[in-house]
């Protein structure tokens, strides 16, 4: 049942994001843009390397996943 649970919620949070990125594009407008994440743009080439934005996800994944799977 804990493989069932966790397909379940990975499709609602998916289904979550497609409709935030459908109907309310600005809600993530500061993905990429806190301090911390790496832009580098030269001539023809860009490298984008979002570390803050990234362990922002990661912990509020964290507090979710701790929320439903507590014991």
């Amino acid at each position: 049942m804990g493989i069932g649970k966790l397909l379940l919620l990975v499709g609602v949070f998916i289904t979550l994001v497609g409709l935030v990125l459908t109907y309310a594009p600005g809600l993530l407008g500061w993905f990429g843009h806190l301090p911390g994440d790496i832009r580098i743009e030269r001539g023809n080439s860009r490298i984008f390397i979002p570390i803050t934005s990234m362990i922002v996800i990661s912990i509020i994944l964290t507090i979710i996943i701790k929320l439903f799977f507590r014991r």
